[in-house]
């Protein structure tokens, strides 16, 4: 098989796939000849580059996904906001966070972050498969324990847990263009939390 009929055939799967594009499943699909799709991506990345596209390639959770240029995000999220999908609320993203920076963590640990009851929440995540339970704490009543899933990693863009910014990166961030305020503002607020919980 040629190489660029190899580009075009994983072009086709990153397009039709739902779920980042992994080797592993590139191993089931070709049958001879399995390319190298890390290589595959750098090349493709490389022509959308030299032909302006409006999309790349990525690293996310542990495979390799079609992302929009951040330039045309109002546009996505304007068609987003358009559909009727149920986007996280306030409360929810807040949980979310914890539980990102400071996984395995319980409920009460959330709630003494952030002040309120969290069940309520963390169903809500639970059902979106945003996070997932890890197991039990060994303390008194061994609490169910949570974690972000593939999935979390997937929507928000990450190829794995590192990836999440610093409060350093954020606050760098902030000050170059104020304009990010809203975007960054849970990250922010919660790394800061995790990180002053983990002082106490």
């Amino acid at each position: 098989m040629q190489s660029k009929e190899q580009l075009q055939i994983i072009e086709a799967l990153l397009f039709a796939s739902p779920d980042p594009l992994t080797q592993k499943r590139m191993n089931l699909i070709f049958e001879t000849d399995v390319p190298d799709l890390e290589e595959m991506v750098g090349e493709l990345n490389k022509a959308y580059e030299s032909q302006e596209r409006t999309f790349f390639i990525e690293a996310v959770s542990g495979g390799f996904q079609l992302i929009s240029k951040p330039e045309y995000e109002m546009w996505i999220r304007r068609l987003i906001a358009k559909s009727g999908k149920l986007i996280l609320s306030t409360a929810a993203l807040d949980t979310l966070a914890i539980i990102a920076y400071k996984q395995p963590v319980g409920r009460y640990e959330i709630e003494a972050i952030r002040g309120v009851d969290s069940s309520g929440v963390i169903k809500t995540l639970l059902n979106r498969n945003m996070v997932k339970i890890q197991g039990r704490d060994s303390g008194p009543g061994r609490p169910l324990l949570y974690q972000t899933t593939p999935e979390f990693l997937e929507h928000f863009g990450l190829n794995r847990l590192s990836d999440l910014p610093k409060l350093k990166e954020i606050s760098e961030l902030l000050e170059a263009d104020p304009s990010l305020g809203e975007q960054m503002a849970v990250f922010e607020d919660l790394s800061m939390s995790a990180s002053e919980a983990a002082q106490s």
